[in-house]
């Protein structure tokens, strides 16, 4: 090495001085395309995603801005702030939304299965919810599955139909 080299070379330039320009660059528009997302979002579902309250108003500020460059530096500044929140159960919430909570759909199609076996008259499936959820209410769950069964013999709505299934989801949310 001459001396020119010898006296502007910096053996400390070579340590990691952290993620480069360009990969902050890529972060970034991730962030922002999770802020997109976000703004596709109706106004109940960011209240339920368990986002800071001022993000939530900052995303449906955006929501509201109808101008393209307005809207483009509005979501700008939506993935600057989002660099202040953890982005992981963002992710998950979004795609709980996008692709439907797996749990949820599970529990609906227990419920339904047991609705319609209790309509069908199967008092053995009346058995396994008692042994399940004893605080269940058996006369009212019985009486709902009757009338559910007589209405739909008659034409009728099925009132009681909708009512028995939300007796069934009340006894397993209460148990959770």
């Amino acid at each position: 090495m001459s001396n020119y080299e010898e006296e502007y070379y910096d053996e400390e330039e070579e340590e990691y001085s952290g993620p480069s320009r360009s990969h902050k660059k890529r972060e970034m528009t991730k962030l922002q395309k999770l802020a997109e997302k976000l703004m596709e979002l109706g106004p109940e579902s960011l209240k339920k995603s368990g986002l800071p309250r001022y993000f939530i108003d900052e995303v449906l500020e955006a929501k509201a801005i109808t101008a393209h460059e307005a809207k483009r530096r509005q979501t700008q500044y939506l993935g600057k702030l989002m660099r202040e929140i953890e982005t992981q159960p963002v992710i998950d919430f979004l795609n709980d939304v996008e692709f439907g909570n797996s749990e949820d759909n599970m529990r609906f199609n227990m419920l339904e299965k047991w609705r319609k076996r209790l309509i069908e008259g199967d008092m053995t499936m009346l058995d396994e919810l008692m042994e399940l959820h004893p605080n269940a209410e058996r006369q009212r769950i019985a009486q709902l599955a009757r009338n559910a069964k007589k209405e739909i013999d008659s034409g009728k709505p099925p009132k009681s139909s909708r009512a028995l299934f939300k007796a069934l989801r009340e006894v397993v949310e209460s148990a959770s």
